[in-house]
């Protein structure tokens, strides 16, 4: 061999070993087994926070928020309680695989999710982009209330009783209301 020969072929060695190890590098970087694959982000609760109603004509009947790092909820009490808000009661996060036990929607779809411990309440939040293309849905929230779903929509907090077992719309306020609560 000449030595133009054994050099262009130390050249071409080269050039593949270098292809080669870049062509590694790269698919691993796309490999969908590395552990920050794995790694599921945690789901933006916030987004939660505020009150809901069945109707969007009617005044908030439940309250979510955050009290000392914990997630609550809470009712609207009748007249006869003299209280507005119910005692606050502990949600927690629900796993994404767990949405087809409450809702028929791809989890895909659904950035976050929390309910009850013992599930008699679910509210997911429908990613925006996908709330406005689905023609069934008329709002980003989805509730779960005691083996039934349906849309819920997020209203302005009010302190003004309401009894909802009588009359949703009464608009009745109670002297002396707990702010406490």
């Amino acid at each position: 061999m000449s030595l133009r020969s054994n050099l262009f072929n130390k050249r071409l060695t080269y050039l593949m070993l270098s292809v080669t190890a870049s062509s590694a590098i790269f698919l691993s970087a796309c490999d969908d087994t590395s552990p920050q694959a794995d790694t599921e982000v945690a789901a933006d609760l916030s987004v939660f926070e505020g009150c809901y109603t069945v109707s969007q004509d009617e005044p908030a009947q439940i309250k979510i928020s955050q009290q000392d790092d914990t997630w609550v909820m809470q009712m609207k009490e009748p007249v006869t309680a003299k209280r507005v808000w119910d005692t606050p009661e502990p949600l927690e996060v629900i796993e994404n695989s767990d949405i087809p036990q409450f809702f028929s929607i791809d989890p895909d779809n659904v950035d976050a999710v929390i309910g009850r411990p013992d599930r008699v309440l679910v509210l997911a939040h429908v990613k925006p982009a996908y709330a406005n293309i689905d023609p069934l849905l008329d709002s980003e929230y989805l509730s779960y209330i005691y083996r039934g779903a349906n849309t819920i929509y997020r209203v302005e907090c009010d302190e003004v009783n309401t009894d909802i077992l009588a009359n949703p719309h009464a608009n009745l306020v109670i002297d002396n209301v707990d702010d406490s609560i």
